[in-house]
């Protein structure tokens, strides 16, 4: 499994440091997110710390760390290019925090850290998708500046025919 090799951190006057993920981090990991959704996903964070920690320069898992070593929060994305003809853009496709430590900033850290890794990378834009029911993180995302993208989502069952309601 890949290690951070080209690990950065950063700290805060509070202790708080950002760094990329590590394998070690795995149990922390699949902790909170299970804390956060109910679902045991341990299997998906194994593959997803392979895919990202210390991986391409074009993806980043960067977790938050308390000053004791606790995992505070993490958040994940990459640059993905000419997905349905658009430009180059960072994507974020996970941002959890630890519910004990919300308003303190933490996700906006994260926020913060993985756009200036978009930006060093070369793309001027950030996107994400989140369920239009899910108020808190709707609302994180707009309080960091996001608003309707050019683009909409649009699905249906596979098995289900084209004409069915």
């Amino acid at each position: 499994m890949p290690t951070a090799g080209h690990a950065h951190a950063a700290g805060d006057p509070g202790g708080l440091v950002l760094r990329d993920v590590e394998a070690v981090d795995l149990p922390s990991i699949v902790a909170l997110d299970h804390r956060l959704t109910a679902v045991a996903k341990p299997d998906y964070w194994r593959a997803t710390i392979e895919r990202y920690g210390g991986g391409p320069p074009d993806r980043f898992f960067l977790v938050a760390e308390t000053p004791d070593g606790a995992l505070a929060g993490f958040v994940i994305g990459e640059i993905r290019a000419w997905e349905f003809g658009a430009p180059p853009a960072g994507w974020i496709f996970a941002i959890e925090v630890d519910p004990d430590a919300r308003l303190a900033g933490i996700g906006t850290r994260l926020f913060d850290a993985i756009c200036a890794r978009f930006r060093t990378s070369g793309v001027d834009r950030v996107r994400t998708m989140v369920d239009r029911k899910d108020h808190l993180i709707l609302s994180f995302f707009r309080s960091q500046g996001l608003t309707a993208g050019p683009s909409i989502e649009l699905e249906r069952l596979i098995d289900q025919g084209a004409g069915a309601p």
